[in-house]
């Protein structure tokens, strides 16, 4: 008779538990290694828009105040005249507070709230190098209640160029009698026109202060020997409204619309060191008389982001901070051979 061996059902079970128990555990390394694979890559693009964000900021603190009076650059104020718009936020609608612009301008708590906490912003103004407008003093320059232009010498050409003048530069006038900045309105060969009611109102001929009529001696006399320059300002804030689940680090030049940096950072937080050769107060958020933001010579830079969805494992974002601080060159630095 021919035998037949098997199995019996206490070793079925017993196989088959050693099994599951061996799957488990391979399931859970598999597990164990998507989760560090994908918090491994989480964190990367997390670093990477931190120090997108930083890098951008730096490079724009390090040009500040490049090409512009150490002064800053006055703008119309006084009796009569409309306060200069800010760019900021959507949905701001602030105001410069100061007759004149410096460097640096610092929005403590400008910036929309985050866990509560107010963020910053900052105008950040700086000469443009590569267009160099004031290699030749302009041939003609006129103002009147409907606005001002300049000409530009033809042997600086203002269209032929890889960033030709257009609508929305800003241009600093200068001569013996001080500057002052204006908001290009149009552009036609090699004249400038800075027409009133210019977007942020920096064009206001009959302001009693910071306008280019106090470029001239007075009304019927012409302009003396003046010169300009293109000045970039650059503001960065935070924003909540395009998609309040992923803030974005917005850089802003000039009135244009805004461009994303650096996406899920979460905070920006901005202060900054003065040197009024007494005190030096350091971590400034916003200077306070007898202090003025022209002291400004250091920013001290802090963002904060998460990664982009939460990890599989636990359901948390991934959060970190990344702080730097940097010294504007610019103002911080003097030619003595010049």
């Amino acid at each position: 008779m021919k035998r037949e061996d098997g199995v019996s059902s206490v070793e079925l079970l017993i196989a088959s538990a050693i099994t599951i128990v061996i799957l488990a555990g391979t399931m859970g390394a598999f597990n164990k290694s998507m989760s560090l694979s994908s918090q491994s890559n989480q964190l990367a693009e997390l670093d990477q828009n931190l120090r997108a964000g930083i890098n951008f900021l730096v490079r724009d603190f390090i040009s500040a105040g490049w090409g512009i009076s150490t002064g800053g650059i006055p703008i119309p104020s006084g009796t009569g005249a409309s306060a200069v718009r800010r760019p900021g936020p959507p949905g701001t609608n602030y105001t410069f507070t100061t007759p004149v612009l410096s460097a640096v301008n610092p929005g403590a708590g400008m910036g929309p709230l985050w866990n509560g906490r107010p963020t910053d912003m900052v105008n950040i103004i700086y000469g443009d190098e590569r267009l160099e407008l004031d290699r030749y003093e302009l041939t003609e320059v006129t103002s009147d209640a409907g606005g001002a232009t300049i000409t530009v010498d033809n042997r600086t050409s203002i269209s032929a160029t890889e960033q030709p003048v257009r609508e929305g530069d800003l241009i600093v006038l200068k001569n013996a009698n001080g500057s002052t900045l204006l908001y290009v309105t149009s552009v036609e060969g090699q004249t400038i026109s800075f027409a009133a009611n210019d977007p942020l109102r920096l064009n206001q001929p009959d302001a009693p202060q910071g306008s280019i009529e106090q470029l001239r001696p007075d009304d019927e006399s012409p302009f003396p020997p003046t010169t300009a320059t293109r000045v970039w300002m650059v503001t960065y804030y935070l924003d909540y409204t395009f998609d309040p689940t992923m803030p974005r680090l917005i850089r802003r030049i000039n009135n244009r619309n805004g461009e994303p940096i650096a996406l899920v950072l979460e905070d920006l937080q901005l202060t900054y060191d003065l040197v009024d050769g007494l005190t030096n107060p350091t971590k400034v958020d916003t200077p306070v008389s007898p202090n003025s933001p022209n002291e400004i010579r250091k920013a001290n830079i802090l963002v904060s982001g998460r990664s982009n969805s939460p990890l599989p494992d636990t359901g948390d974002y991934m959060r970190r901070t990344l702080t730097t601080q940097v010294s504007l060159r610019s103002l911080s630095f003097i030619d003595r051979y010049r």
